[in-house]
């Protein structure tokens, strides 16, 4: 997909201030510092349309993307961050699991892990969450280029089983640095547009 506009809309915490344009939507979900942001901006070839920060934790609301005014990309504040206090945790949790479980706009649901890890207990918590409400799930796993090409399938594999993923889901690993994966990130993502 060529994206010819790119532009942040609004930054929600509750549903009276999401987009009522109907539009379809595509959440990002993900770890605080996974490369959210980056996956975003890499999709859009834009530098820091979605801001990106070495401090995790620093996404605290549901920022809307409107692409191409046809769909919006949603990025949810990052799980596994303990450096906010447990209320502040539980709050974004609520407003996650709202945004998630309520919002008809959304269509499918992009887990981004790093590929380099094994996916974290909070990972393979958000993708069963995501799975036990019918969600469509692809995950992105990111940082590809820090991984040597012989090795690939091996960290590949151990996303798949660590999440013991769907047969229907796909792993679509991901560079932001070099692009690598951004044209099947974007053949998936156009299925679930339609």
């Amino acid at each position: 997909m060529k994206v010819n506009q790119a532009e942040i809309v609004i930054s929600a915490v509750s549903k009276k201030q999401y987009p009522n344009d109907r539009l379809p939507e595509i959440a990002l979900a993900g770890r605080s510092n996974v490369g959210k942001s980056s996956f975003i901006n890499k999709m859009i070839q834009r530098k820091s349309l979605a801001r990106t920060s070495s401090k995790p934790g620093k996404t605290q609301t549901l920022n809307f993307y409107k692409i191409n005014e046809t769909f919006y990309f949603v990025d949810v504040p990052g799980y596994g961050y303990a450096k906010v206090s447990k209320k502040e945790r539980e709050a974004w949790g609520r407003m996650i699991e709202e945004y998630l479980v309520e919002r008809e706009n959304l269509r499918a649901t992009a887990l981004v892990v790093d590929i380099r890890h094994e996916p974290t207990v909070d990972d393979v918590k958000m993708y069963h969450f995501l799975k036990h409400h019918d969600l469509r799930v692809l995950v992105i796993a990111t940082k590809l280029d820090k991984i040597p090409k012989g090795k690939r399938t091996k960290h590949i594999q151990r996303v798949i089983q660590t999440l013991d993923l769907d047969q229907d889901d796909t792993v679509i690993p991901f560079s932001s640095e070099t692009g690598e994966g951004k044209d099947h990130a974007w053949k998936t993502l156009q299925l679930y547009l339609k």
